[in-house]
């Protein structure tokens, strides 16, 4: 999301910023990270799933918290917020509502692009990677 914001306040092409902000989602989920734990969504157990709701809806407000802080406020830098954040959402809705779409993207995100994801890597090191993205979309930000 914020890699997303970043992108949209640097190019002044509308378009071209969204298209940007939307490949950055698959291109940072490249990289290993952590993942929010979700099964209970999965599973559709939703009175279960409220922490995990919580845990996603903290961590969206607190992004949109730093964006506004440290970005022009531009309209297009949410916009491009909101356009990086949608492959989880789509990954998302795949559960909640699947079908072959939504299947086909689910498989492209989850699988192609996350394929370092059930390596054996350091937890120091899936957040470090997500620290250094948080601390360049800020510089970025504030340009």
């Amino acid at each position: 999301m914020l890699l997303g914001a970043a992108i949209g306040s640097i190019f002044k092409i509308p378009l071209l910023a969204m298209i940007l902000a939307l490949f950055s989602h698959y291109f940072l989920d490249i990289f290993p990270h952590t993942e929010y734990p979700i099964g209970n969504i999965k599973n559709k157990q939703w009175q279960k799933a409220i922490p995990e709701l919580l845990s996603v809806a903290t961590d969206f407000f607190t992004g949109l918290l730093i964006i506004l802080i440290f970005s022009s406020g531009n309209i297009i830098v949410y916009i491009c917020a909101l356009i990086a954040i949608m492959p989880d959402g789509l990954s998302l809705l795949s559960i909640i509502a699947p079908n072959k779409i939504l299947e086909k993207h689910n498989y492209f995100h989850q699988i192609k692009i996350h394929f370092l994801k059930n390596e054996k890597i350091s937890i120091f090191w899936r957040f470090f990677t997500q620290i250094i993205v948080v601390v360049i979309s800020i510089i970025l930000l504030r340009h």
